[in-house]
């Protein structure tokens, strides 16, 4: 009996764990979706992959100067993507992933670099806040920090 028990126990034990794994799986593949449609300025996709009450903030990072946080309507931040001139190339170079799940809500942070016409811009780290709704992920929250202190080391 013991030993069936055991055995029970280490079966549930690797699909807690792969549950896990796919929930990151999935949460991961969002952010990137997310990037994909950024750098396509589709903005019907970037719409679809944010919840309805989505809140945007950034906090700009200037030497000599306190930290400044600027709060975007979404609607506006889509309006703008869709603005950018077709000639112009942008590009978020994402570095990594750091990703935490618990059960519907997600955390991602990347660090990153924004060039612009092959130009660096600016760095910083964007940070995610996604819901699991009705089996989906959407985005919440986006928070990221932008400065040119420090971008070279990227």
């Amino acid at each position: 009996m013991k030993r069936y028990l055991s055995i029970l126990l280490f079966f549930i034990g690797i699909v807690s764990y792969a549950q896990e794994t796919i929930d990151e799986v999935s949460v991961k593949t969002s952010v990137e979706d997310f990037f994909i449609a950024f750098h396509k300025q589709d903005t019907t996709a970037l719409r679809s992959m944010a919840h309805p009450s989505i809140q945007m903030q950034s906090i700009s990072i200037k030497e000599d100067a306190e930290p400044k946080l600027i709060t975007e309507e979404f609607g506006n931040f889509l309006k703008a993507i869709y603005a950018i001139p077709k000639t112009t190339k942008f590009e978020e170079v994402i570095h990594s992933f750091k990703i935490q799940v618990d059960g519907p809500m997600a955390n991602v942070s990347t660090p990153y670099s924004f060039y612009v016409n092959g130009e660096l811009r600016h760095c910083g780290v964007n940070t995610f806040q996604l819901f699991k709704e009705k089996g989906f992920w959407k985005i919440i929250y986006i928070v990221d920090t932008r400065t040119k202190n420090g971008c070279d080391s990227e």
